[in-house]
Parts: C-alpha cells; structure tokens; sequence
C-alpha cells in the first residue's frame, strides 16, 4: 500500500490541487483534510478525524493553512496537531514552528530578538494607543494577528481613516498589529527553505501595495544573493 499523506487546509484550492498531484508523483496518496472539519476523540474508535477520515493513518501531515478562528479555535487545532505528533504522523511544518508563524507578533519578536531586519511594530489592545501609533507613524498597515494571504489588512495614511477603522476593529475585540510601512515598489522575494538549504525562491511582483499571489500578484523564479540566502536561513533556525 502506498504511503498517505495528509493536507491540511481550510479549503481544496489551488495549492492543495497543486500537492495533491506532486504527491501521486511520488508514489504516495494524497488525502485532503477541512481544518474546521477535525475531530479529537479520547476513547474512540479513531484520536483524530476529519469527516470519519483517521488522521492517524497520515504517514505525514502537510498543514498549508492554518485559517483566522477564534482563540478557541486557534487552540484547538493546534493541540490536534501536537497530537498528531504524539500519535507518530509526521507534521510538516513541525508544531513548534507553527506555533511561532501564525502568531504574527511571536514572529516578530522572535525575529528582532535575533537581529533579523524587522518593520517597526506596535500591538495592542487599546485604542488610543493605537491611534497615536498610526498618527506618529503616518503611513501603516493594519493587520490581522492571525491570518494569511493579505486578507484583511489595511493600509492606513491619514487620521481619519484611522479612527474610523481602529473603531470598526474594537467592536469586534481585535487585537492591533500595527506596522510601519516600507516602499517596496510593489515587490517582495519569498524563499523556501527544506532543512538548512534554500530550495527555491521567487519574486512576486503586485499591482499595489499587496504583493500576495491570491491577491493577483504576478511571480517569476529567482536566485538569492548570499545575503539573502542567509536572512532565510537564519530566520528557520528560529
């Protein structure tokens, strides 16, 4: 029998199609897996399910998303994962790591911490902090502290917008992640890095400030200078 591998995402889009397939090329199975679709039962039939699927036959597990929730939410999928470790399936990225990205303010200052080149970043709960922080900085981007794929972020420059969207985040109990803005000519490099070697890269190239693929951001192959190499190297060892 081949070996299965799971995905985890919240939906089968694109990049799920796309490991799917990569997948059947090695010889194993692919199995898809909704993340708001999992199940942990203690004295069941299976620990962990999604739609009476048994994770636990994963011989790995590939989490491409770990979508916005609530703190609930967030928790639990991230105790089913370290549970999925317990169980022996192999979790790629491992929870440990996980647990330090998609938290966007552990992330930061895991970063600046270990003098990785940071944004300026305030984060808090309180509005009138918040609001001087986008006026003392002028030009910022709002952003979800959990979330991906450029939903949900604003970009603010005036005191006005601020006010008015600082008020609409406090009704819903947001926390604010608050970075400054860097020019960047409407381009940023992504590299990925299996192990302690840098795979592959690319340079995505937006037509605003948001440089996401799923936003419509165009991407091209590219070779890292050594420096560039070494910030993403150095940054996985985090």
């Amino acid at each position: 029998m081949p070996a299965k591998i799971g995905i985890l995402s919240s939906q089968r889009g694109y990049h799920v199609l796309a490991l799917e397939e990569a997948i059947r090329r090695s010889n194993c199975e692919p199995a898809y897996f909704p993340i708001a679709r999992l199940t942990g039962s203690i004295g069941g039939q299976y620990d962990l399910h999604a739609g009476g699927v048994n994770l636990g036959d994963c011989r790995a597990l590939i989490v491409r998303t770990i979508p916005a929730g609530s703190l609930e939410q967030i928790i639990f999928r991230m105790d089913a994962l370290h549970r999925l470790e317990r169980l022996g399936v192999k979790v790629v990225n491992p929870v440990s790591a996980i647990e330090r990205t998609v938290d966007k303010y552990y992330t930061s200052f895991l970063l600046a911490d270990a003098g990785i080149p940071t944004p300026r970043t305030i984060v808090t709960e309180d509005f009138q902090t918040a609001l001087a922080a986008c006026i003392e900085m002028k030009d910022v981007i709002l952003k979800p502290l959990f979330g991906s794929e450029g939903k949900g972020m604003v970009r603010i420059s005036d005191e006005e917008t601020a006010y008015r969207v600082l008020r609409a985040w406090e009704l819903s109990r947001y926390i604010y992640y608050i970075q400054e803005y860097l020019p960047h000519f409407q381009k940023d490099i992504r590299a990925f890095v299996v192990g302690d070697r840098v795979v592959a890269a690319m340079l995505g190239v937006g037509t605003g400030w948001k440089t996401n693929y799923s936003k419509g951001a165009k991407v091209e192959p590219m070779v890292l200078s050594p420096e560039m190499e070494d910030l993403a190297l150095r940054a996985v060892r985090l």
